[in-house]
């Protein structure tokens, strides 16, 4: 008998501690359902403050020993010409010669296919990276002054930085979360409830493009270097508790 008033005390325990077990189950997965999930936009509008240019020249002769004594010269021409415009000796970089054996090709009465040695091609390449935009900005679009001295120059557009994206980026992702949370209490608000517990916080990745422009977000970040003035934005993602 008392068996028995013991196993039934025990299989009403373990009832007990089911219901309690299954109440609190119930309790914490209409908590997890309760929740907002928002994002947030922030964005900064900048102007680069670092500029990279290059420019590329090239000379062709059958002696190689001629083409680079032109190459040679034209270095100089150009390195007088960049002094003249208020370049610093230490800005510019040139590259290395680059030589290139150059053929021609020709099929003869046969059909057969045969190759003519034309000349060499010798190039090297000046780049400059400049914190005075404007002035490099004036230099990479009257390269013709340079051309008109004889040098067979090409000039490639700019490439526009900002050496303080670090400190753009930190105040987007202050905006996009404040921007956020607005969003969040207002729906809240807007249900009769009110904010509880953040529970999770996404940040995107960063986008640069030039403002007003149709440039498509990538998703792994887009980052304009063509134009001078741009436009970067970040968006974080906010999920809270709702009381």
């Amino acid at each position: 008998m008392n068996r028995n008033i013991i196993a039934i005390a025990i299989a009403a325990l373990g009832f007990v501690i089911g219901l309690a077990l299954l109440g609190s189950a119930i309790k914490n997965r209409n908590k997890a359902d309760n929740t907002i999930s928002v994002t947030g936009l922030g964005t900064q509008k900048f102007t680069s403050d670092l500029i990279a240019w290059k420019g590329d020249f090239s000379r062709n002769s059958f002696e190689l020993k001629s083409a680079y004594e032109s190459l040679a010269n034209d270095k100089k021409i150009i390195e007088n010409y960049l002094l003249s415009k208020g370049i610093a000796k230490n800005e510019m970089v040139f590259s290395a010669v680059d030589i290139q054996k150059q053929f021609t090709y020709s099929n003869d009465s046969n059909g057969a296919s045969h190759q003519t040695f034309s000349g060499y091609q010798l190039s090297q390449s000046v780049s400059i990276d400049s914190k005075e935009v404007s002035k490099i900005e004036n230099l990479s679009r009257n390269i013709t002054e340079i051309i008109n001295l004889g040098i067979e120059f090409t000039s490639s557009p700019p490439n526009y930085f900002y050496t303080k994206l670090a400190t753009v980026k930190q105040q987007m992702i202050a905006d996009a979360t404040k921007d956020a949370k607005q969003r969040a209490e207002k729906i809240a608000e807007n249900a009769g409830s009110s904010l509880g517990n953040l529970k999770k916080a996404t940040m995107g990745v960063t986008q640069i493009t030039e403002p007003n422009s149709t440039e498509e977000f990538s998703y792994g970040g887009t980052f304009n270097t063509s134009s001078k003035d741009k436009e970067a934005s970040i968006t974080i993602k906010l999920e809270y508790e709702v009381d």
